[in-house]
């Protein structure tokens, strides 16, 4: 029985449009890890034996296909639970190092659209002293170079800005705002959690000084996730009792849950480019098959700077709460991040969206065991509920 199959069954069979949010582990990701979970199952820290150093070994060799499959040259790769650890560890971990080093608290930008993974730390930082600027991006999803360029002080020091955001699936210029932030000494970190596979690229050494990572967004197993720093780069580090992880990061390391995310990286990476053609196709059927059967439904963010596998839709004129309703047991959807708690998104609201209007709003994310049926059957079954609600 193939994941689908099972997925479908343990689901009661309402379609998958929700990949965005998870991703189940692909098996020949789980067939990776089999042997590190009663077999090779030492402590990668137990150097003091062979079990141990061979753990170790297996752990390296990980972290150097990581940086192979990436292409990285300049960056450290550490090991952490997630993309909400590394986020963590990146913006608390380089402001409260800069501060220990400068004495000063210093100015920090971001976008008032990030995930919460980056705003919570972030306003956290605001009541430790440090100055924060949230920029409100334009209609479209995107943050304009010029609004950008004028919230730079002179002691800005660090700004946050993801690749793609998770909700609306917008990609910002992150080239321009590396030159910019690279040309003022400013270092950048970047949540690339919904980006790898989605996304060509040629190195991930020059998208940013800090970029995070996250297994299980791309058919890998949930628990994991890494922080790529330039090398020269120092954090304080947020957990001690340890020293793993460069000093960085101090706790056992999963193995098994290692293995399998370097599977996954190495997957992801290799086909990248034959997945993205799949998502377009499925993405652009799906949007003319809602757009062509429906009136009063808005796209919200950027069509042309845009993840291949993302749409986020407003319907206007209808109850948000009976639309996700009749939707429930039919399509696996959501109105925003898996991290909201079901409340309206701040993404939408940036834009300038209404209470009402973030309420009735979709989050449609397409996956590798999406098909052409279930793109018909989904258009079919959100415009039938559109029209009982009107």
């Amino acid at each position: 029985m193939c994941i689908r199959d099972r997925l479908n069954i343990m689901l009661s069979t309402p379609i998958l449009l929700d990949y965005q949010s998870s991703t189940p582990c692909l098996e020949t990701v789980v067939n990776s890890m089999v042997p590190y979970w009663s077999e090779i199952f030492s402590n990668p820290s137990s150097k003091s034996n062979l079990a141990g150093i061979n753990a170790s070994a297996i752990l390296e060799v990980s972290r150097e296909k990581i940086q192979e499959y990436l292409f990285l040259k300049k960056k450290k790769v550490i090991f952490t639970s997630g993309a909400t650890e590394s986020n963590n560890l990146a913006l608390l971990g380089f402001a409260r190092k800069h501060f220990k080093v400068t004495e000063n608290y210093g100015h920090i930008i971001t976008l008032k659209t990030e995930h919460k993974a980056v705003l919570e730390p972030l306003d956290q930082l605001r009541k430790e002293g440090f100055h924060i600027t949230e920029i409100s991006p334009e209609k479209d999803g995107l943050v304009s170079e010029e609004k950008f360029v004028s919230c730079i002080r002179d002691d800005t020091f660090l700004v946050s800005i993801m690749m793609a955001n998770n909700e609306i699936g917008v990609v910002q210029p992150l080239k321009v705002i590396s030159e910019i932030c690279s040309s003022r000494d400013i270092i950048l970190h970047s949540d690339y959690a919904q980006c790898l596979g989605f996304l060509e690229f040629d190195s991930l050494d020059s998208v940013a000084n800090m970029l995070t990572i996250s297994s299980h967004k791309i058919y890998g197993p949930k628990g994991v996730g890494i922080l790529l720093i330039d090398r020269d780069i120092e954090l304080q580090p947020l957990v001690l009792g340890g020293g793993q992880e460069f000093g960085l990061r101090s706790g056992t390391l999963p193995l098994p849950l290692i293995v399998g995310f370097t599977k996954a990286i190495e997957i992801a990476v290799l086909n990248q480019k034959k997945n993205i053609q799949k998502f377009l196709f499925h993405r652009d059927k799906l949007l003319k098959g809602l757009l062509d059967n429906n009136f009063g439904v808005e796209i919200n963010g950027s069509m042309k700077e845009r993840l291949p596998h993302n749409l986020n839709l407003t319907v206007l004129d209808v109850n948000g709460s009976k639309l996700h309703k009749s939707l429930k047991s039919k399509i696996i959807c959501s109105s925003g991040s898996a991290c909201s708690n079901g409340e309206p998104s701040h993404v939408l609201l940036a834009l300038g969206r209404s209470f009402k209007e973030a309420e009735a709003s979709l989050r449609l994310s397409i996956g590798l065991m999406t098909t052409t049926e279930d793109i018909e059957n989904s258009f079919e079954i959100i415009t039938d509920s559109i029209k009982l609600l009107r």
